[in-house]
C-alpha cells in the first residue's frame, strides 16, 4: 500500500507538471510512449509468474535441484545460485525475490539447514544477475530504449563479460562469508505435494515456451502478454479461484508511472546539467567508475529505479550507459531501500520466521557492493 500511496503522489506531481506547462504535453506523450510497453512487460511476466508458482513449477525446480544436489550441502548452494540466475535472467529479480526465496527457504528447512546462506544468495544475485538480459531489470528494459535499435544480441555484447564478473563476484564474497554453514551434507526431504499435474505441467510447457521467446527479437512485452492470457485461461478453467487482481503489480506500475513523469519534469528544469557535472565524461577506466560509483550512491540513498532514470541523460555514450547500469543493478546491496526486490526479499523472510537483521545486510552489502561493481565495469574498459 505504501508504494501505491508513493506513486499516487508521484502521478499527482507529474500531473501539476504537464498542467503548469513545466512539462510540456508533447514530452509526456513522449513518455508514455517510451515506457508503456516496459509497463505491460511487466505486468504479463508477473502474472506469468505469479500463476506458474501457484501451479508448482518453482517448488518442483527446487525440489529436482535439491536431489541433483546428493546430499552435499555445497553443490545444493550453487544450484540455487544457478536458478537464481535463471529466473532473474528471463523473469526478472523481483520473480526471484518474491517468488523463488521461499520456496528455496523451504527446500532449505526441510533438510534441515541453515537458511540464510540460501537467503542471501536469492537476493544478491536477484540485484547482480539482472545485468545478464534486457528483460532482467526494468532499468535494462528502459536501458534498450535508450540505445535506439540494440537489440538483446547487443545488449548481451556490451554487458554480457560485467554481469558474468558480478555474478562470480557475487558467489565467491558470499561463499567466503557463509563458508562455515554451507559444509557438510543434508538428508532427504518429501517431494512437494502436487495439486494439480495437468496444471503443472501446462504452466511448465507456457514458462519453458515464453523464456526463448522473450531474448528471440520480439518485442518482450509480445510473447509475455501472451503466455499471461494462456496461463490466466487455463487457470481460469483449471482454479478460477486462483484468480484475483493483486496478480497483476499495480502498485509497482502506478510507483513507475509517477517516478516517469516526475523525472521528466526535474529534466525540464535543467537536472541534465547538473548530474552531467557529477559523472564526468570519458570512457577510461577510472571515469566508468565514477559513472558506475554514482549510480550505486544513488541506488542506494533512495532507490535503483529514480537513480537510474536521473541520471540516464547525463550517461551519454553507450559504454557509459552500461556503466550507469552495472552501478544501479549490481550496486543496491546495501540500504534496505535501494532496490524494490530487496524490500519484497525481507518481507516474504520476515513471513516465513526468517530473521535477517539489516546491521548484517548493511555490513556484508558495504563490502560485497563496491567489490563486485567496481570489478564488474573493468570489462568494459577493457573493450
Amino acid at each position: 500500500m505504501k508504494l501505491a500511496i508513493i506513486g499516487a503522489v508521484l502521478l499527482g506531481v507529474g500531473a501539476v507538471a504537464v498542467m503548469t506547462g513545466v512539462l510540456p504535453a508533447s514530452d509526456a506523450f513522449e513518455i508514455f510512449d517510451r515506457v508503456w510497453p516496459i509497463l505491460l512487460f511487466v505486468m504479463a511476466v508477473t502474472v506469468v509468474a505469479e500463476l506458474a508458482s501457484i501451479a508448482g513449477v518453482f517448488d518442483i525446480a527446487a525440489s529436482v535441484l535439491a536431489r541433483l544436489g546428493r546430499g552435499r550441502t555445497w553443490v545444493l548452494w550453487f544450484l540455487v545460485v544457478a536458478l537464481a540466475v535463471v529466473a532473474t535472467a528471463f523473469l526478472s529479480l523481483d520473480t526471484t525475490a518474491v517468488l523463488l526465496t521461499p520456496v528455496i527457504i523451504s527446500i532449505a528447512r526441510a533438510r534441515r539447514l541453515d537458511p540464510l546462506p540460501f537467503a542471501f544468495a536469492t537476493v544478491w544475485l536477484a540485484n547482480t544477475a539482472s545485468l545478464v538480459l534486457p528483460v532482467s531489470n526494468l532499468t535494462n528494459l528502459l536501458a534498450v530504449h535508450r540505445l535506439g535499435e540494440a537489440d538483446t544480441v547487443t545488449f548481451v555484447a556490451l554487458l554480457g563479460p560485467s554481469a558474468l564478473v558480478a555474478i562470480v563476484a557475487s558467489v565467491v564474497l558470499l561463499g567466503l562469508c557463509f563458508f562455515r554453514g554451507l559444509r557438510g551434507r543434508y538428508g532427504d526431504a518429501p517431494p512437494p505435494r502436487v495439486h494439480d499435474r495437468p496444471l503443472l505441467i501446462t504452466a511448465g510447457i507456457v514458462v519453458a515456451v515464453l523464456l526463448p521467446l522473450l531474448v528471440s527479437g520480439l518485442e518482450p512485452w509480445i510473447p509475455a502478454v501472451a503466455a499471461a492470457v494462456v496461463l490466466s485461461a487455463i487457470f481460469l478453467w483449471r482454479s478460477p479461484r486462483t484468480m484475483r487482481v493483486g496478480l497483476v503489480p499495480w502498485q509497482l506500475v502506478l510507483f513507475a508511472s509517477g517516478l516517469f513523469l516526475t523525472v521528466g519534469a526535474i529534466e525540464a528544469l535543467g537536472s541534465a546539467a547538473v548530474f552531467g557535472a557529477l559523472t564526468g565524461t570519458g570512457e577510461d577506466l577510472f571515469s566508468l567508475w565514477r559513472v558506475a560509483g554514482i549510480g550505486m550512491l544513488g541506488a542506494n540513498v533512495i532507490n535503483n529505479l529514480p537513480a537510474y532514470l536521473a541520471l540516464e541523460s547525463a550517461a551519454g555514450s553507450p559504454v557509459r550507459l552500461a556503466a550507469l547500469l552495472i552501478g544501479v543493478n549490481a550496486g543496491p546491496l546495501i540500504t534496505p531501500w535501494a532496490s524494490l526486490a530487496t524490500l519484497l526479499w525481507h518481507q516474504r523472510l520476515h513471513a516465513l520466521g526468517v530473521d535477517v537483521p539489516w546491521r548484517r545486510y548493511v555490513v556484508l552489502g558495504l563490502v560485497g557492493a563496491p567489490v563486485i561493481v567496481g570489478l564488474a565495469v573493468i570489462p568494459l574498459a577493457l573493450r
